[in-house]
């Protein structure tokens, strides 16, 4: 990870002002030569005493304000900006239109603005600002047209744009090549040839860098980060407990706690190492270094005055909340990793991916654990509720569905953040819209340049960005996901999907069956919807049409024909699936899947009292898995089945035995069911199970 280089306030010297009297330049001179030794208590004086005799020039009054804000130790940021505003509007122009560009005294009015733009994140305004002033690059002095490139290359690493930061870097090597090296061209480089997924190019820019900075903290973590991309994680981790942070300035020179970047990093390969509980514990160390380092840089961490502003960069903690989420999400935590991601969505509110990990959260909580999830196994909790009485008047209470789906909440608004099925509701229809419509795929953008990628989030990013709606062909090509880094066409198609698998569980279990079946057959329509969960999106509609007693689509839904893949076809750039291991209640192979849709297709059978049928899909779907495979919805099933039949000593020995018994076993003669059959009063009716469900998480 590079460090960004400090960004100051442009002062301009009024002794080179045309028409401007030989005390005049002598008062100016003096004032520069005051501010830069930084007398600048001496340099007001001057710049007083030069006001007095040209009241009219607004390049006096916008030094003594820079002045002022150095003054303050640039902890006057808001002030600074409004007085430069004032400014602008004083001299007629804007960022649309700015005739007078040429003229430098009003280029450094501007260039001020884009600095105080940078510092506050907003990186749009800041770079709308920038591409104005390198418009007009020729006429600046050198000096002035470097530091206008480097802080549109900086911003533009930032926003994710590397190809658009490396043709600035041609230009600044055409520029002057004095200074290189001081200036950090090779960081800057590594930096965008690590988001454009260049290992070779970013290999030899390493090397270049590692031969003049040394062993540096700024270099180690940028070589720490490119290992950790090509999947090189112990090498990532001892690179970075390699480096000297304690030697490297704090955030109040360079802007940004090293101390917290390197807990942030080790959290983040850790994830991608699977080791989840030690992601989670580094996680937390960097948010405490970054509450530490806010804490001293004082109490106006929330605003704009107190402090410098240099170091208003320096907050990590809405990045490292959304990290802390997304582990904690891993580790099986919903309600915590909701509460880390609530507040972080406060920040990144217009990331569709966060709000999906927001649902999630929503359904993993409500859903609870189970011994069949923690062990693999059919739990005979599942499937009896309580046993009552003793010896023959012992009653079996058999589980319910209505007992076996629990809502988080009851009675409270839908609209409350709170961990619910109702808000996940919510959560899924914001990611919805916050995607961009479906198109053709574009052959020239399907077969374009390397995407960017994550070099400091657990979900592919790092830094807070703000994607410039700009033109050219990266603002087509990515969709922006603050704090990760934008997504590619590929990956908003794959994200639609498992929001849609979302909803349609989520609708199931608020009971809103045409909204399943409409979010269920929008998946099973999309064009690149992956084998998992095309397979969920026939489960989901089958029972949304079940609900909804339409028999005769559900079946053709349940077809086991229809499940020939059930890989998740997930893309190597998606790290948040790093380490994810699959849910033991989801099938792991082609055969269970088709066996839980006969399991289920048996459900659909019965309701139409084929019996004979269900029986049939259920001997089937029994063969086809291992015992230990068979959920509890099905061992109920086959109770069902066995006390339509009138076997009830079966379906006694089916409940005790916890699995689905040979049909030869204790099957009651032709002869014998022409006997009226006594019900047993031992077993409580149950409701015919529901196709079995199980989100997905993506």
């Amino acid at each position: 990870m590079a460090e960004s280089t400090e960004q100051n306030e442009a002062k301009h010297d009024n002794s080179s002002s045309p028409g401007a009297t030989d005390q005049e330049k002598e008062m100016a001179a003096s004032a520069y030569e005051a501010f830069s030794t930084g007398k600048h208590d001496e340099s007001l004086k001057q710049l007083d005493a030069l006001q007095d005799l040209n009241k009219e020039d607004y390049k006096i009054a916008m030094n003594k304000a820079v002045v002022e804000f150095y003054k303050s130790s640039q902890t006057t940021t808001g002030t600074l900006k409004q007085t430069l505003m004032a400014m602008k509007n004083q001299v007629h122009t804007s960022t649309e239109d700015m005739d007078g560009l040429d003229d430098v005294e009003n280029s450094l009015l501007y260039y001020n603005q884009a600095i105080i733009h940078y510092h506050m994140r907003q990186y749009s305004e800041a770079i709308a600002i920038g591409e104005r002033l390198y418009q007009f690059l020729e006429p600046f002095e050198e000096k002035f047209a470097q530091a206008v490139c480097f802080l549109l290359v900086d911003l533009y690493l930032l926003t994710f744009q590397p190809e658009k930061a490396l043709h600035l870097l041609a230009v600044l090597d055409k520029l002057s090549v004095q200074g290189s090296n001081k200036n950090g061209k090779g960081e800057y480089k590594v930096r965008a040839y690590i988001q454009m997924k260049s290992s070779k190019a970013c290999k030899r820019e390493i090397k270049s860098v590692m031969n003049t900075a040394g062993n540096s903290a700024p270099s180690l973590f940028l070589k720490s980060n490119f290992e950790y991309l090509r999947g090189n994680y112990r090498k990532a981790v001892k690179l970075l407990n390699s480096s000297n942070i304690a030697e490297h300035p704090g955030p109040i020179k360079t802007g940004e706690c090293v101390r917290c970047m390197f807990w942030n990093n080790l959290g983040c390969i850790h994830f991608a190492m699977g080791k989840h509980n030690l992601g989670i514990f580094y996680f937390k160390k960097a948010l405490q270094e970054n509450d530490h380092t806010c804490a001293q840089l004082g109490d106006g961490t929330k605003k704009f005055t107190g402090i410098p502003m240099c170091a208003l960069l320096a907050n990590k903690r809405y990045e490292l909340l959304y990290n802390c989420g997304i582990q904690l999400l891993h580790i099986g935590r919903p309600l915590a990793a909701f509460e880390c991601l609530m507040e972080a969505v406060q920040v990144y509110h217009s990331n569709p991916r966060l709000w999906l990990r927001l649902a999630e959260c929503c359904i993993s909580a409500n859903k609870g654990g189970s011994e069949q999830e923690s062990k693999g196994l059919p739990c005979k909790k599942g499937i009896v509720q309580s046993i009552v009485g003793q010896g023959y008047h012992r009653k079996i209470v058999l589980a319910s569905q209505s007992t076996q789906n629990t809502i988080y909440s009851e009675g409270q608004s839908a609209a409350i953040p709170v961990a619910s099925m109702e808000f996940a509701a919510i959560c899924l229809r914001n990611a919805l819209l916050l995607l961009p419509e479906h198109q053709q795929p574009d052959p020239k953008t399907e077969n374009g340049s390397k995407s960017s990628s994550q070099s400091g989030s657990t979900e592919s990013g790092s830094e807070n960005s703000d994607l410039c709606s700009g033109k050219g062909q990266e603002a087509d090509k990515f969709l922006s996901a603050a704090p990760s880094s934008p997504l590619r066409k590929q990956e908003v198609d794959n994200l639609r999907c498992s929001i849609l698998a979302c909803s349609a569980y989520v609708a199931l279990a608020l009971g809103d069956n045409l909204m399943a079946l409409n979010h269920a057959e929008k998946l099973l329509h999309q064009t690149k919807v992956s084998g998992s969960l095309k397979f969920l999106g026939h489960l989901y509609a089958s029972e949304a049409l079940i609900s909804l007693d339409r028999i005769s689509d559900a079946i053709a839904h349940l077809n086991p024909e229809n499940v020939s893949d059930v890989s998740m076809g997930v893309l190597p750039s998606e790290q948040d699936q790093a380490g994810k291991q699959t849910p033991l209640c989801y099938p792991s192979s082609v055969t269970s899947a088709r066996a839980m849709m006969l399991f289920n297709l048996g459900s659909a059978y019965c309701l139409r009292s084929e019996y004979e049928k269900a029986r049939k899909c259920l001997q089937q779907a029994a063969s086809m898995v291992n015992t230990k495979e068979i959920p509890p919805e099905a061992i109920l099933l086959g109770v069902y089945l066995e006390l339509q039949n009138g076997n009830t000593q079966l379906a006694l020995q089916i409940i005790k035995r916890n699995q689905l018994l040979p049909t030869a076993v204790q099957r009651v003669s032709p002869e014998s069911r022409k006997k009226p059959v006594q019900p047993f009063q031992s077993v409580q009716p149950t409701q015919l199970p529901s196709p079995f469900t199980q989100v997905q998480r993506k």
